[in-house]
């Protein structure tokens, strides 16, 4: 139901429509040319830019998904698999690392409702996203802060190929859980960092999905 839902409800993401549109017209371009001059290297770089433009429509595909969370849970605010959960930093802070391939939807998405707190890039390196070495890439950390004292911090990591991050929120903005707040192009990492006392529901080697899968649960 859900995957026949995000098919119905599919978007590009991002610059998507741009590289899609561009390459789609670099390609009729280069195989008129081809035509016109009976050209076999104008032919080839057509199909070039039309089989680029296929991954770019693929790689920023940005689907609709409902918010099915209950007012106790925190949601996973990124698809790929869960490379690791544990404390990282303060003993107060519990953090769960998930790899995005380069498959998966690279969009993110706020865990809970709240109010965007604090916004902080970092520069760093740009080892492979896979590797633990990737926390200290270049990154993105934006905290959402609830009520009660109740907070995420939704961490965008880049890796090693496009290092590029986008952020789609700005410090004082209210948010709704399920609001896209991000995203991080071509292989990536996303680190979600919560208080302790959560319960976590997800384990080291899960395929998850923003939006779709519970990350977590308060327990106060």
């Amino acid at each position: 139901m859900t995957q026949n839902l995000e098919l119905e409800h599919m978007r590009l993401a991002g610059p998507g429509k741009k590289m899609v549109l561009g390459s789609l017209g670099a390609a009729l371009a280069a195989f008129m040319g081809g035509s016109v001059w009976n050209c076999c290297l104008l032919t080839s770089l057509g199909g070039l830019c039309l089989a680029f433009s296929a991954f770019s429509a693929y790689f920023f595909r940005d689907p609709e998904r409902p918010v099915l969370s209950g007012p106790e849970e925190i949601l996973c605010p990124a698809d790929g698999t869960v490379m690791s959960i544990r404390q990282e930093g303060p003993a107060e802070v519990i953090t769960v690392r998930i790899f995005l391939a380069i498959w998966n939807v690279h969009v993110q998405r706020a865990p809970l409702s709240g109010t965007v707190k604090k916004i902080h890039y970092q520069p760093g390196g740009f080892a492979m996203a896979m590797k633990p070495e990737a926390a200290r890439n270049e990154r993105n950390s934006i905290r959402i802060q609830a009520e009660g004292g109740r907070f995420a911090i939704v961490e965008q990591i880049a890796g090693a190929i496009a290092r590029r991050i986008a952020c789609w929120v700005k410090e004082g903005e209210q948010v709704a859980v399920g609001v896209r707040i991000g995203m991080i192009y071509f292989g990536s990492q996303c680190a979600v960092h919560l208080p302790a006392s959560v319960k976590v529901l997800v384990h080291p080697g899960q395929k998850v999905q923003g939006n779709l899968t519970v990350l977590a649960k308060w327990l106060a």
